[in-house]
């Protein structure tokens, strides 16, 4: 399934939490979502436009301000429909990620090439910091048992994301010149 294809469910899933604006939505791809996916303005706003065609979601016009008119989404009965068969669905294939910095990896020879401990500083000082970033979300985003509770998918998520980061981390440390 392309990335476009997705893209329709996890808008689906966004209206399912509550109804919400383009640029709401947009938002989401820079926090919680953007952790696992990628999506920008010029693809959301065109499948809020076939999704609305299809009937899975619908929108009521609000006005903010004066003058300033804006679009919010609600999931319909056949989007949520659509979303829990979705997400029922077994997942049976991985999904290759795209790492620039691995594919640079993949074409050095040597060990001793200079350009590896650069490249592995800064990456491990990414990775450094995008743990941290990622644990202070968990931090306040869950605060508590009862926050967890009501949003398990999500915690599970930002827990993987934290292992990954660790893990990434711990590797890259194996390999720096100490």
């Amino acid at each position: 399934m392309g990335q476009r294809n997705r893209l329709q469910y996890i808008i689906l899933g966004l209206l399912n939490q509550h109804p919400q604006t383009g640029y709401d939505l947009a938002k989401a791809f820079e926090n919680e979502i953007g952790e696992f996916w990628q999506a920008q303005h010029s693809q959301i706003y065109p499948m809020l436009k076939r999704l609305e065609a299809a009937g899975e979601i619908s929108h009521e016009d609000t006005v903010t301000g004066e003058k300033l008119a804006k679009k919010k989404y609600t999931l319909t009965s056949a989007g949520r429909e659509k979303l829990v068969t979705w997400v029922s669905q077994p997942s049976p294939e991985l999904t290759p990620s795209k790492d620039e910095f691995i594919l640079k990896l993949y074409f050095i020879k040597t060990a001793n090439d200079p350009r590896i401990q650069p490249m592995l500083r800064e990456q491990y000082q990414l990775h450094q910091s995008q743990l941290h970033h990622l644990q202070q979300r968990q931090e306040t985003v869950f605060p508590n048992q009862k926050a967890i509770d009501q949003a398990y998918g999500h915690y599970l998520i930002l827990d993987h994301a934290i292992e990954r980061e660790s893990h990434y981390v711990e590797w890259l440390a194996q390999y720096l010149e100490k």
